[in-house]
């Protein structure tokens, strides 16, 4: 039999080397199942790691520095204008990758993992069929999918390599800091890379269909990140939307609908950012009973479990919030439960975080979501511009919140706007997955002077017992 018609039996193959697909398999591995990743890149990390969340934290990370250097002559420490060495910055972002990936190919080889790249589908509920690679098929017992998900692009364009319409991805690439850059998309993803862009020197114009920027988060949360993005961004178009766009040889050339001046301008680049679709076609699943839902998403019961029983599937090609800390939470579980153990995702809280500066960061229950379900909630604000350590650090302009519920105190959401927000609101997600009163917060000491001392603080003043702030008088 010649190499590439070799087939290889495995206990658990898993689809797709992301943060979900690691986590599951490197979970699997520890219970004692001989584990097999398919990814059509030749290292773990996926997306997540290679061309998303740790490329624009590093890219976010230089953009902060930038940002602290030019305020810092008002506290009094002046420094010359930043030289950017592209070449330098690409190579620090590389290096952090590979960093990262080689600790995760070690940690691969350590626990027994098979990593194989190559692209796979399901030839039936128990084979798959391996392009580009040295095996052709792979016998399983169990499979997990793992593929999560791409880019959208905007009707009538797409995204080249090397083109001047951008998806992440190449906005990550950094090939050049354009002089006029649009972003297409008012979420985290386009408000971060346009900050990253600005910081670097571009003129940066976002423009978002809905009424305002970050909109699945609290307005009263977004306020301090939308003001600074209309200081640092050249314009900020809401309510609008982008009606077509034509690029050629030296920029892009939009049309705009909605209450904006002029609607054709021109732009160098166009990073489009308006959401992402799973990756679940061409993996065979019509050959499985593997049920997947009109706009592509795999369904999945609280086990992970597809309705094929020897497959399951986690991470964006399920669903939800597209999240790599998500994705890895229902890996581990999709490995547990194949080893029969009780485990379900049964999450009360999921942090979202917006590593912008400021940073914006929610869990739990929303103002908006409360509104949405007609529940009765109680809210308490903290500003920063009381706290101490905010203050040192220039940062007045934060916000920790809290919402509870009024008869009995329990903590059902958290939101924190300031620097270090994502760092912070992990506080939040155990108070609300412990099912923690707003007194156990304010019970618990937090040093002074921090940033997460704010936390006890709000929920000082939900008990109407701050000490930095009046508290307000009782009805």
């Amino acid at each position: 039999m010649v190499m590439g018609e070799m087939t290889q039996e495995v206990g658990i193959a898993v689809i797709g080397g992301g943060p979900g697909g690691y986590a599951a398999a490197f979970r699997a591995a520890d219970l004692g199942y001989d584990v097999m990743v398919i990814d059509e890149a030749p290292r773990l990390g996926g997306v997540c790691l290679h061309r998303g969340c740790i490329p624009s934290k590093t890219l976010l990370y230089l953009s902060q520095l930038i940002h602290d250097a030019a305020t810092s002559a008002d506290l009094g420490v002046a420094f010359s204008e930043p030289e950017i060495d592209l070449d330098k910055v690409r190579g620090f972002k590389a290096r952090v990758v590979d960093r990262l990936s080689d600790g995760l190919m070690r940690l691969a080889k350590q626990r027994g993992v098979q990593v194989v790249q190559g692209r796979a589908a399901f030839e039936d509920a128990r084979t798959l069929r391996l392009q580009g690679a040295d095996l052709a098929h792979v016998k399983f017992d169990y499979a997990i999918i793992a593929t999560g998900s791409r880019a959208i692009a905007l009707p009538g364009s797409s995204f080249e390599l090397g083109g001047r319409i951008m998806s992440s991805t190449g906005a990550l690439e950094l090939a050049d800091v354009p002089e006029r850059l649009l972003v297409i998309g008012g979420g985290y993803v386009g408000l971060e890379l346009g900050s990253v862009y600005a910081a670097l020197g571009s003129r940066v114009t976002v423009v978002e269909m809905l009424d305002r920027l970050i909109a699945q988060s609290d307005e009263d949360l977004a306020r301090p990140l939308v003001r600074r993005i209309g200081e640092v961004f050249e314009a900020v178009y809401t309510g609008t939307k982008v009606a077509g766009m034509e690029e050629d040889a030296s920029g892009v050339r939009v049309t705009f609908e909605g209450e904006v001046e002029e609607k054709v301008q021109r732009y160098d680049r166009v990073l489009v950012a308006v959401g992402r679709r799973p990756n679940s076609s061409d993996l065979g699943l019509e050959n499985t009973e593997v049920v997947v839902d009109d706009r592509g998403f795999i369904q999945v019961d609280a086990q992970q479990r597809t309705a094929d029983p020897r497959i399951l599937a986690i991470g964006d090609v399920v669903g939800g919030m597209m999240l790599a800390h998500k994705a890895m939470y229902e890996g581990r579980i999709a490995a547990e439960v194949i080893a029969d153990l009780p485990a379900a995702f049964d999450a009360a809280a999921i942090p979202a975080v917006v590593y912008t500066d400021p940073a914006l960061a929610w869990t739990g229950l929303t103002e908006l979501e409360a509104r949405e379900q007609g529940r009765e909630v109680r809210v308490a604000r903290f500003p920063w511009s009381a706290s101490g350590r905010a203050l040192t650090m220039d940062a007045p302009e934060g916000m920790t919140k809290i919402i509870a519920d009024p008869e009995t105190g329990r903590i059902l959401g958290f939101g924190i706007v300031g620097r270090d927000a994502g760092e912070m609101i992990a506080e939040g997600v155990l108070a609300i997955e412990m099912g923690a009163l707003v007194e156990d917060v304010a019970l618990t000491i937090h040093a002074h002077p921090t940033l997460a001392e704010t936390e006890s603080e709000v929920a000082e003043l939900f008990l109407g017992s701050a000490t930095h702030l009046l508290p307000p008088k009782r009805g």
